[in-house]
């Protein structure tokens, strides 16, 4: 009789799937460190630099706009190129994202998170019309990214997922395609948008952090008065 497989066989899964976590991640990073650093890549137009932009813009809760470099783009090719190009990376971007989210619900920690009672009301609320919801928050301006995490919360099929952000997504990218190559937007005022995109972005962590610097600026005082 053949002996039933034992634990250490099936260890290599979840390294296999931590080192997909951190591949995912790298890659992530390394694009946008790239843009960031790289000036002659942030003036190129050519439409690479737009589908790879793409994925650290759409990337779980972006820290960088979309939109602004789309703008820019959309003013040197057809709508229908820009928005083919943008699509495709924003598929490959959102497969990254389901694959990343599954990866840290299913760890110990993030369990008794999912399992909350506050989260299994969002997830009921989202289960009664998941694909609508989706196809809503996909083409309207409404904050894409906590569907990003309810869709994994609730076992949605990823298909299904996919399916929902490219019906929703091709037709916005293509009106702002449409706006960006008929209106010409000047690069001063995208780089105006830019700022202002990441700042709303990331004021809750700047406030987060500035308490937290303000916290331990008040404790020394105190802990020198009572040395």
């Amino acid at each position: 009789m053949c002996s039933p497989p034992s634990v250490k066989e099936k260890q290599p899964l979840p390294k296999i799937r931590t080192t997909i976590f951190v591949l995912e991640f790298g890659l992530i990073i390394f694009l946008l460190v790239l843009w960031l650093s790289c000036d002659s890549i942030r003036k190129s137009k050519n439409l690479w630099v737009l589908f790879f932009y793409s994925f650290p813009s759409q990337f779980l809760i972006a820290i960088v706009p979309h939109e602004p470099v789309f703008f820019y783009f959309s003013k040197f090719y057809p709508p229908i190129v820009t928005t083919l190009v943008s699509v495709s990376a924003t598929l490959i971007t959102e497969a990254l994202n389901y694959s990343v989210f599954k990866f840290v619900l299913d760890l110990r920690y993030f369990r008794k998170i999912g399992n909350s009672v506050i989260i299994n009301k969002l997830v009921d609320v989202f289960n009664k019309a998941p694909f609508s919801a989706l196809l809503v928050a996909g083409f309207t301006p409404v904050p894409f990214y906590p569907l990003r995490f309810l869709v994994v919360l609730a076992h949605y099929p990823v298909m299904k997922y996919l399916l929902a952000v490219f019906l929703s997504r091709t037709p916005r990218f293509y009106l702002f395609a449409l706006l960006g190559r008929s209106i010409k937007i000047p690069d001063y005022f995208l780089l105006i948008l830019f700022i202002f995109l990441v700042a709303i972005a990331n004021i809750p962590f700047a406030k987060k952090l500035l308490r937290k610097i303000c916290h331990r600026l008040k404790k020394r005082p105190r802990q020198r008065h009572s040395s």
